[in-house]
């Protein structure tokens, strides 16, 4: 019998260390509490293990991810160079994504984090469905893949 998408997951946060399994664990819930109407696209790509946090199904739509490999875990902003930053946490200097890493779920509790993941939520278009729950969409998963340890 195939696995379901949540077995599916578990099997790739598996292939980490322990402690960046739990990382990644906590800190999927964190922003499942945060967005609960998300839908959640899962790729176990070549380099990172990545959750994207969408307004609807379509990638394009991400608003934030966890991004996962062997070294540690990011927050990931889908638009953060447009985000405004005023504490300068943000990380990176591509076009479009930004980051910031994350050493525990509270990080998510950091002010200057709330405040950009509201003004994240903020930009969403189209925005987050007021009521339900999203879904989790396993994407993609790359056949080779970077060492998870």
């Amino acid at each position: 019998m195939p696995e379901n998408p949540e077995q599916q997951l578990k099997g790739f946060v598996a292939k980490f260390e322990p402690a960046i399994g739990k990382l990644i664990r906590e800190c999927r819930s964190a922003l499942r509490g945060r967005f609960p109407t998300a839908n959640e696209l899962v790729y176990d790509n070549y380099n990172f293990f990545v959750i994207g946090y969408c307004t609807t199904e379509r990638p394009s739509h991400c608003v934030v991810s966890l991004a996962a490999n062997s070294k540690g875990l990011g927050l990931s902003f889908y638009h953060g160079a447009t985000l405004p930053d005023p504490h300068h946490i943000l990380q990176g200097s591509g076009n479009q994504n930004r980051f910031v890493r994350l050493d525990g779920a509270a990080t998510f509790n950091r002010p200057e984090v709330l405040e950009l993941l509201a003004a994240a939520e903020a930009q969403a278009d189209p925005p987050f469905a007021k009521g339900g729950s999203g879904k989790l969409i396993i994407r993609s998963i790359s056949e080779k893949q970077r060492p998870r340890r």
